[in-house]
């Protein structure tokens, strides 16, 4: 067996192992708490109480377009390993529905939720796989509406999720519950795919400058500087591309420089000071 064989069986070793975390999460704290935490999870468990159907069983359900939707816009190679996460999220979240929940008490459920929700998205999308729902829609969104970003996209759908979850359970507490949640969900797979580091420092060397560039400007919304560089084997000079992004973004330019560029030359590294628009501001600092 191949060293490429070897590294496809830990990508769905890690993947497998992520998306029962992420079961878990969702059955043996979040459900039984009655917690909408965004998304098509949350979507799923106001859905279980309205329709009397297993939560994991909705989340396949939900997704079934929207992977459809996936293949047509962005090919195969791109949702198989989406599809296969989002079926171990199902039978997981099933299987997890079997046992006692772990805590009836919704701060406890909210935070451990959030906690193995967010460690397994992390572990997923660090393996280039995402669990399906409102990421692919996001993606499609964006490639028709370029100018809103990622985040906001996303906290948008949240945002109406974890309220409309106020009317399905009848109470304020559940929504409040539910941001907590989402908190936890962001900080730990914050930390699990990036660290601690506020920001990474990337450059890139490639003799395919000229298509990974303006993904990134028009992508991410994120500013790109040109460094003129030769190598000194060859003494041929080439464009070297360095940006700075907010640890959320990195593993996005990763996966742009993969698509355009395979052979090319990438320096991920952490930058904790960074000074200028978007980031910090002199003045502040001082002051």
């Amino acid at each position: 067996m191949n060293s490429q064989s070897h590294l496809g069986i830990r990508k769905y070793i890690a993947i497998t192992f992520a998306c029962a975390l992420y079961g878990a999460g969702v059955s043996l704290f979040v459900d039984p708490n009655d917690l909408a935490p965004g998304g098509f999870t949350g979507l799923s468990v106001m859905l279980n109480r309205l329709l009397s159907v297993e939560t994991g069983t909705i989340y396949l359900f939900l997704n079934i377009p929207v992977i459809c939707l996936g293949i047509w816009k962005f090919g195969w190679k791109f949702t198989v390993s989406t599809l296969y996460a989002i079926l171990v999220v199902s039978l997981s979240a099933n299987l997890f529905a079997l046992t006692k929940p772990l805590t009836m008490e919704p701060m406890l459920g909210a935070l451990f939720g959030g906690i193995l929700n967010g460690a397994g998205l992390g572990i997923v999308l660090r393996n280039s796989a995402t669990t399906g729902g409102t990421d692919i829609i996001i993606k499609c969104l964006r490639q028709r509406i370029p100018h809103l970003k990622t985040g906001s996209l996303m906290l948008m759908m949240d945002a109406v999720i974890i309220g409309a979850s106020g009317f399905v359970f009848g109470n304020l507490d559940s929504v409040m519950y539910s941001i907590i949640s989402v908190i936890a969900t962001s900080a730990v797979m914050d930390m699990v795919l990036y660290g601690r580091d506020g920001a990474k420092l990337i450059y890139i060397i490639s003799d395919k400058a000229e298509a990974i560039t303006p993904r990134i400007l028009t992508d991410l919304d994120v500013g790109v500087t040109y460094l003129e560089g030769s190598g000194a084997y060859k003494n041929v000079e080439k464009k070297v591309i360095m940006c700075v992004v907010k640890k959320q973004m990195a593993h996005k330019v990763e996966e742009i420089v993969k698509q355009e560029d395979s052979s090319a030359f990438m320096i991920v590294s952490s930058a904790s000071e960074i000074y200028g628009e978007g980031y910090k501001s002199y003045f502040g600092e001082i002051i």
